[in-house]
């Protein structure tokens, strides 16, 4: 079961950012959604499939700390989430999944100081790898200048590193409520919180980008398949992290999910026509041999 959701997460987290690509990014026949009104309208919909599951949970029967780790993963999930569309609105795919290999790297830092689980030599060093290869992937000109502040103007990548900074952050409050109850608890406390927090980020997004309401309904009624495919994938994506956070430590379990790296590659070949992927995949190749490392630890 732990290898069936493991590979159930590998497989569905990048096919999900194509979704929200294809929804935000607009086509022939549609404009772009707004990337927060995206990320409410998931959020929102996932909180309507879970409430016959919130009905049968003991709310009562939990302590202050899972309400108080529930807020904090509500907060960093729904900002996280926001930042992470904005990313993959106008960034490459085959860029911005290799990005997300130093989320590990985050949640085993914070996975040490609040959940107390040490890395040992394979995870280490499996995860300066996963971190290396990604090297490979930035194309900012000289070798040299891939990772430095400049890379900050270019908003993709900033939105992106923020985004994995928030969720590898929530991951470990996810991992604390799944502690206190189980995975499916964790997915409806993940669904409704992010539900909330979305909402109140909305007005902010909506005064910087002008946005107009009414519009945003209707574009969203002409993406119904789309957004049909983006509930399911992101969904099964929570639902079998949850699991795995149940069974495997966090910063183990971020690092065995960027094997999803070398699909995030391909799916932006396919479907978008991104370049490089042969330099791409070979860094990806870099990433799977750390995440292997970390598996033998």
């Amino acid at each position: 079961m732990i290898f069936f959701a493991i590979l159930l997460r590998i497989i569905i987290n990048p096919l999900s950012n194509v979704f929200q690509k294809r929804i935000c990014s607009g086509g022939r026949f549609s404009d772009g959604q707004s990337p927060l009104f995206t990320n409410f309208l998931t959020y929102f919909i996932l909180s309507i499939t879970v409430i016959p599951l919130v009905w049968r949970i003991s709310w009562i029967t939990f302590p202050a700390a899972f309400w108080g780790y529930s807020v904090l993963a509500g907060l960093f999930g729904g900002l996280g989430n926001g930042f992470l569309v904005k990313a993959v609105r106008h960034g490459e795919l085959s860029v911005l999944g290799p990005i997300n290999a130093y989320k590990p790297v985050i949640g085993i830092i914070f996975g040490a100081v609040l959940l107390f689980e040490i890395p040992d030599l394979f995870g280490i060093f499996g995860v300066a790898l996963i971190v290396g290869g990604s090297y490979f992937v930035i194309d900012s000109g000289q070798f040299s200048e891939r990772f430095s502040w400049k890379l900050l103007i270019r908003s993709d990548l900033r939105d992106r590193m923020i985004a994995m900074f928030l969720a590898a952050i929530e991951a470990v409050f996810i991992k604390k409520i799944v502690l206190y109850s189980d995975p499916n608890t964790a997915f409806a406390v993940w669904c409704w919180g992010g539900m909330i927090f979305s909402l109140i980020f909305l007005p902010i997004q909506s005064k910087h980008e002008k946005i107009v309401w009414s519009r945003e309904w209707q574009k969203a009624g002409s993406k119904v398949f789309l957004y049909f495919g983006l509930v399911c994938s992101v969904g099964l994506m929570q639902w079998s992290t949850n699991y795995v956070f149940e069974k495997i430590p966090v910063g183990y379990a971020l690092a065995l999910f960027q094997l999803s790296v070398i699909l995030s590659v391909l799916y932006g070949w396919f479907f978008f026509g991104e370049s490089r992927i042969i330099r791409k995949l070979f860094a990806s190749a870099v990433m799977v041999l750390g995440s292997v490392l970390i598996l033998l630890g």
